[in-house]
């Protein structure tokens, strides 16, 4: 076939991508081989494609990509997650348009409009990641509210509840007073917001006086007096109406008088007391707190430890409640303007001002969390959490990089029960069934549920009625309005993904499960990966993974996190119709180290373009010349040396993969390619212009492209795929493609041959360096003497060096020759005579310089050679490296001398 003139990805990938489908490559079965398995982070059904998917998915598809080619059963299974806030949030909006209020319609009727609108909108994102390349098991797609995996969700909560570690209770939760629902710590996103800090009194309540409406009778001179009143600092006056005590530090001697004294709140004239807890920060603010236990977690703590009332003065929409006796009904940001305002004309306000903090927001909704008691039902985590972190310092289960170890064993020592409810319609709904008297069981269906309630109630009374009692309970009876966190469904995902729940000993399940790796986020080590190891030692004894690899947060150039808010994330589906799936491969992996987080820049996408279009044209290069049979090989020793630098390349290649260093094994390619291949050996082999070449050579070179395509093909699928069909290679078969090609094997490598082609390609550069510093013609032909110092032999790569730096003749001398321009390469002098008299002084400032450099090269050796500590510390390939760096610098200054002296 004929190649264009230029790579256009569009005309490859759409091509390419809906082959692979037909022939099933993507597709897995159990079979004899070793298996391979990925599951995907199922991205929420509500998503479409950001730049952390891009990063995530194109790791992933390279692991797999490269397993297909090792001869592994490859597996990697897709999905979506449900969701649960986001997308009830999405449907309530749609019917919100539509007129229709979510309550007005019921539950069942709310979940058929929820249903419709996944079915329409919910696959949009893994249509877009075929568009990355993302080589899934689509066939094996799963999706968290299917009915098995929502089966296995609430058979896992009742296995947990039969064990007594599911339990429910009131608790501070992060409540979203705009999705009505409480939500979990990872969906609540910390950001720095600009607020007042509202300097408040409180007057001190006096024994001579009793309780009066006055507040400000209770001192002559409030504002002034501060024994009768005292101050406490809040960015929140709105929950004043709550507050149950004051709080100060037993250790603070400015308020030794306030021990044992009750103060009022302002405005509403209640009555706390003075506590005392080392809690209390005596630097901040004005060193007393204020403490609402209904309304903050810390709060909430002190109020549970010194037996303080909770009064929860806002409705689950964060307005104030009957509770407040002010402000009932308004919003709790526009009470808080109010009560201020409100506390200076009561002269209760001593000053304002300016502040910043740390405020939580709803990840979903984007409106600021509210601390708030809620009924709840909890998981407890501390039985499940050992397991899981001994599996982790163990090394069955391996983070990389393994510095995130330390906060996984932090996170998991410190474990807290685990809220699983959530005050909605769209999940899972919780299996627990309460009669009409508030009394309730944990069961699967309401059938169970009646069940319950009868060996409850009168298991003991043989005489009982049982047919009467479920008849009688069962119009009563009702379900649990709740619904399961999402991720109380995904941290099965591995073990219901291959059915494990439904039929723990399928073929899929013994033969996939554990999965190899799994590619995720930091951010949710703890909120997803920890948990899914406690499901998989809880439900299967087995762990669910073996390796997580921790990918960074994608940011712009200048540090920041993309976002949607700041307008900074670019549109992936745009950036790959501009440079290509491949080119944006290789740009997210550009500078994407595990772990660390990815600078992103658009020029590194159009280095992956350029890259493929070197590859291209590389190929058009090869794929014209015309060989003749007759001619003899004169490149034996080019080849013979990318064979072996593509060998040891390889080898790199392959350590940074069992290290999880994906984009340092780009990296090693790129150079191969880019550097040796297209800018080094292509020159040295490459025929005269309209020249044919030696069959050997053609062969040769062919050969190492089809391996280098090999090599390239997980991290750039589609054009290694497009070049592998070439005619070139023949004929192939329909199944003969890249994407199930034998990945290459390292082979043999020359030491020897690969020391001689650096020496070799330096003195190219060298010879192009005198070119360029003396303007002479490329053109015009150079004579070279060579004073050989080391075992290098040169005489095999003279041809190489004729060609590449236009150099008529070469001849071996003993001596310096006067008069010539003269350079070094490793231990050895080169001498080229030119038609024109050697600047003496120039060439004396050139060596003077360069023998300066070495001489305090050569001292900072010396110095580390003369440090007994790292001479004792350090391993003795360093410090012989060192030696070797010494001996090398002291033969070029004596080199560099003897050069001078001649001068």
């Amino acid at each position: 076939m004929s190649l264009s003139t230029k790579y256009n990805p569009q005309e490859t990938e759409n091509k390419w991508y809906s082959y692979w489908m037909e022939k099933r490559f993507f597709h897995s079965e159990p079979d004899e081989r070793e298996p391979y398995t990925i599951v995907i982070p199922p991205p929420n059904v509500t998503g479409v494609l950001h730049m952390g998917h891009m990063l995530n998915n194109t790791i992933q598809d390279v692991l797999i990509r490269k397993a297909r080619m090792q001869g592994k059963n490859a597996c990697w299974v897709p999905g979506t997650d449900h969701a649960s806030i986001a997308t009830e949030a999405k449907v309530v909006a749609m019917l919100k348009e539509k007129g229709i209020n979510k309550k007005d319609i019921g539950r069942e009727e709310f979940l058929k409009y929820a249903w419709e609108w996944k079915e329409k909108y919910g696959g949009i994102i893994l249509e877009q990641l075929k568009k990355l390349g993302a080589s899934c098991d689509w066939e094996r797609t799963r999706f968290t509210m299917e009915e098995d995996l929502s089966e296995a969700v609430i058979d896992s909560f009742i296995h947990l509840y039969k064990k007594g570690w599911i339990y429910r209770g009131i608790r501070m939760v992060n409540w979203d007073p705009a999705g009505k629902t409480a939500v979990s710590d990872e969906e609540v996103i910390r950001k720095e917001v600009n607020q007042k800090l509202y300097y408040i009194k409180y007057s001190i309540v006096s024994p001579e006086v009793g309780k009066s409406d006055d507040i400000s009778a209770q001192s002559s001179d409030i504002g002034h007096q501060t024994s009768d009143y005292l101050v406490v600092a809040t960015t929140r006056p709105e929950t004043i109406m709550a507050d149950a005590a004051i709080c100060i530090n037993p250790n603070d001697e400015r308020f030794a008088h306030l021990k044992g004294k009750k103060v009022y709140v302002p405005l509403v004239n209640h009555e706390i007391p003075v506590i005392e807890d080392e809690y209390v920060d005596m630097e901040f603010g004005t060193g007393c707190l204020k403490v609402t236990p209904a309304h903050d977690l810390n709060d909430y703590e002190l109020g549970v430890k010194h037996k303080l009332p909770a009064t929860d003065i806002l409705n689950d929409d964060g307005t104030l409640n009957e509770l407040a006796v002010i402000l009932v009904g308004e919003d709790r940001f526009v009470a808080r303007k109010k009560i201020a305002k409100m506390l200076e004309e009561a002269g209760h306000l001593e000053k304002v001002e300016d502040y910043k903090s740390q405020v939580g927001f709803s990840e979903r909704t984007d409106v600021p969390i509210e601390p708030k008691l809620s009924m709840q039902w909890f998981v407890k985590m501390k039985e499940m959490a050992q397991p899981a972190l001994d599996d982790v310092l163990n090394g069955e289960v391996n983070l990389i990089p393994n510095k995130f170890e330390n906060t996984y064993r932090h996170w998991m020592e410190n474990v807290r029960d685990w809220n699983i409810s959530r005050q909605l319609w769209w999940g899972q709904q919780i299996p627990a069934w309460y009669d009409d008297k508030g009394d309730w069981v944990v069961a699967k269906t309401k059938e169970e549920a009646l069940e319950e309630f009868w060996k409850k109630k009168h298991l003991e009374d043989a005489n009982a009625d049982k047919a009467g009692f479920l008849a009688q309970l069962a119009p009563f009876i009702k379900q649990d309005e709740d619904v399961m966190d999402t991720w109380f469904s995904s941290w099965l995902w591995p073990i219901s993904v291959f059915d494990g729940f439904k039929n723990p000993d399928n073929k899929d399940f013994n033969y996939y499960y554990p999965t190899n790796d799994l590619v995720t986020a930091p951010e949710i080590l703890f909120f997803w990966v920890a948990r899914m190891i406690m499901a998989g030692r809880e439900f299967t004894g087995k762990k669910p993974f073996t390796n997580v690899y921790l990918t960074g947060i994608v940011r712009d150039k200048l540090g920041r996190k993309m976002s949607k808010s700041l307008g900074n994330s670019p549109d992936p589906i745009a950036l790959i119709e501009k440079y290509g799936a491949d080119g944006v491969r290789v740009g997210m992996l550009m500078s994407s180290p595990a772990g660390n987080d990815l600078m992103f820049d658009e020029a590194y996408c159009e280095q992956g373009r350029n890259f493929a279009s070197k590859i291209w044209n590389a190929f058009r290069l090869v794929k014209g010349w015309e060989a003749d049979e007759n001619l003899a090989n004169p490149n034996e020793q080019a080849i013979a040396w990318f064979e072996s630098r593509f060998n040891e390349a390889l080898t790199e290649i392959e350590h940074n993969f069992k290290q999880y260093r994906l984009s340092e094994a780009l990296m090693a390619t790129y150079k191969l390619v880019w550097d040796d291949f297209c800018a080094w050996y292509l020159e040295m082999v490459k025929p005269a212009y309209q020249q044919p070449i030696d069959a050997a050579t053609k062969a040769a070179t062919v050969k190492f492209f089809e391996q280098i395509l090999k090599l390239l093909h997980p991290f750039m699928p589609f054009i290694t795929e497009e070049l592998y069909h070439d005619e070139i290679f023949g004929e192939r078969t329909a199944t003969d493609c890249c994407i199930v090609a034998d990945y290459p094997v390292i082979g043999a490598v020359n030491e020897t041959l690969l020391k001689e082609a650096e020496l070799v390609k330096g003195l190219i550069s060298e010879i192009r360096n005198v070119r360029n510093s003396r303007q002479i013609s490329p053109k015009e032909s150079l004579e070279l003497n060579i004073k050989v110092n080391s075992a290098t032999n040169y005489t095999n790569w003279l041809a190489n060096v004729y060609k590449l730096a236009n150099v008529s003749s070469a001849d071996f001398v003993s001596d310096k020759v006067i008069g010539a321009a003269a350079f070094m390469v490793g231990k050895d002098e080169f001498f080229i005579p030119l038609s024109q008299n050697v600047d003496a002084d120039a060439e004396r400032e050139r060596l003077t310089k360069e023998l300066e450099y070495l001489q305090g090269f050569l001292k900072s050796v010396d110095a580390k050679l003369a440090n007994e500590r790292f001479v004792q510390n350090a391993k003795p390939e360093i410090i012989a490296n060192e030696r070797n760096k010494k001996a090398d610098a002291e033969s070029k200054i004596a080199i560099i001398q003897e050069s001078l002296a001649a001068l």
